[in-house]
């Protein structure tokens, strides 16, 4: 079997040089101070030297952290301080941004933009700041750590921050002993296996595409990392590399569905055996064409940065059930409460609670126990926040986000079919649905339409359809056309920055 490499643009790299990359840049690292169990930021785009800082961690048991390198003001200074950072690596580019919201003790090490970066983002040509020391000197002057860790921590990921500040999930380290099983699932739910290809079309800083980047390369396969997801990019790096899996959101179902006919059928996409998907809900229509247009290798599974995956879910048991995002994998478990914690039966809605598979290490919030504590319900289970039901074949749907409720004339609506139905209206792009205040009802619906070029969709449009195809009450009775809905690249919506001209309060959370 060849040696695996990892891909970046142009740039192809034996996975073994990038590790010793990443040992020396750990042994950099350690004479910076430091120490097993601190954590330094990663403040970079998509390239293999995001990867390079996250292994330099396992090395000398630090804690990596992925930031959004999108954030600028108060998230990514809150970023910054609350998980206490030692060290930021910062591509050159960005080491202003980051300059203007670093806590004092925080200390900057700069990393060359590469190549594909900079044409990826049409970027001017960027020269390190000469301020800092850089990551290609510290790889040049050090020689690797020793004595390597044996069970180094887990990434630190911050959550995307929809409805408030974002909150670091601390997971346990995963146990040796575990890492076969949880290989095991990977290779069931996203199909990896050794000497495959797997393709990254997703920001690293995510938990899905951090964690399935890094056992892609534990489990021995070849690494194509996007710089940025661009869907007929996509199918030409399939084609050109023969990739076997892909990870990636739903978002990029649709921008894939939109291309032309003659250019999505001039790619050969015959290596694919698995795609899967998670992050955010999938509308019913976008997944039966792809199903149609890929075949049957389209997994979905449903879980959080805390504890993974809970459910997935084939192509061939979604079209059994259409809508679900899957049934509980390996010894994974779901319950749906009511309001008064008591278990509901099959096929009624209530608040999804979810036990991870065994072999998954647990998690906290970074500095706040008492969160964790919060969403605890007892012997192992915990919720996410998401309502749904469970089918009487124990299959689960999801109806929408807790926080995301709605109470209207003492009626709880769900957004999420609202969402849903809406995105079967010839013409929608995108569309976000939410409560807003209403003096006689208490809370009624708004939603927030980004509408396909050319589209000639109007507001009356909109509640007909709903009308149509839901009760009455659920029509939204205000209706915003938005040139772009805020999305993270994960899928999913920023409902507060749409909240926040309704409800002024949450405009400072």
């Amino acid at each position: 079997m060849t040696e695996p490499v990892v891909i970046s643009g142009r740039r192809v790299l034996p996975v073994a040089k990038m590790k010793q990359r990443a040992a020396r840049l750990a042994s950099g690292l350690q004479r910076m101070g430091v120490e097993p169990g601190d954590r330094y930021a990663i403040v970079m785009r998509n390239e293999t030297g995001m990867l390079e800082a996250t292994f330099a961690a396992s090395l000398i048991g630090a804690v990596p952290v992925p930031v959004n390198w999108h954030w600028t003001g108060a998230d990514l200074r809150h970023l910054l301080s609350d998980s206490q950072s030692k060290v930021a690596l910062v591509h050159s580019d960005l080491v202003p941004v980051v300059e203007a919201q670093k806590p004092e003790w925080l200390r900057i090490v700069e990393v060359a933009v590469p190549a594909e970066v900079i044409a990826e983002y049409a970027l001017e040509v960027v020269v390190p700041s000469g301020r800092y020391p850089t990551a290609e000197e510290m790889i040049e002057d050090n020689e690797p750590p020793a004595e390597p860790v044996l069970t180094p921590p887990m990434s630190v990921i911050y959550t995307s921050g929809t409805t408030g500040l974002a909150k670091g999930v601390l997971r346990d380290p995963i146990a040796p002993e575990k890492v076969g099983e949880i290989a095991e699932m990977m290779r069931q739910v996203v199909g990896f296996r050794p000497g495959g290809t797997a393709v990254i079309p997703a920001p690293l800083y995510h938990t899905a595409p951090n964690v399935t980047a890094t056992f892609a390369l534990a489990m021995g396969m070849n690494l194509v990392i996007m710089p940025r997801f661009d869907a007929e990019q996509f199918l030409r790096t399939v084609e050109e590399h023969r990739v076997t899996a892909a990870q990636m959101v739903p978002t990029m179902f649709t921008r894939l569905l939109r291309l032309a006919e003659d250019v999505r059928s001039k790619y050969d996409l015959s290596s694919l055996e698995n795609v899967s998907h998670s992050a955010a809900p999938c509308p019913p229509d976008v997944k039966r064409a792809m199903i149609d247009w890929f075949g049957p290798i389209i997994t979905e599974y449903y879980g959080g940065s805390e504890g993974g995956a809970w459910t997935a879910c084939t192509s061939d048991q979604w079209l059994a059930h259409p809508g679900t995002v899957g049934a509980p994998v390996a010894d994974a478990a779901i319950k749906i409460v009511g309001p008064d914690m008591i278990e509901v039966p099959v096929g009624e809605t209530g608040v999804i609670y979810g036990r991870s598979p065994s072999f998954w290490p647990d998690f906290t919030y970074l500095g706040d126990d008492d969160k964790r504590r919060a969403i605890d319900g007892g012997d192992g289970f915990y919720t996410l926040g998401d309502i749904g039901r469970v089918d009487e074949d124990g299959f689960l749907h999801l109806s929408g986000r807790l926080n995301d409720m709605v109470i209207s004339a003492g009626v709880n609506i769900y957004p999420a079919e609202i969402e849903a139905t809406l995105q079967g209206l010839e013409g929608v792009a995108d569309v976000a649905v939410f409560g807003i205040p209403d003096a006689e009802f208490g809370e009624a619906l708004a939603a927030h339409v980004e509408l396909l070029p050319h589209a000639t969709v109007t507001a009356q449009d909109v509640r007909a359809h709903v009308q149509r195809n839901l009760a009455k009450y659920k029509t939204p009775k205000v209706v915003v056309f938005e040139e772009r809905l805020p999305r993270e690249d994960s899928g999913k919506l920023f409902k507060r920055r749409l909240r926040e001209k309704y409800w002024p309060a949450e405009a400072g959370s």
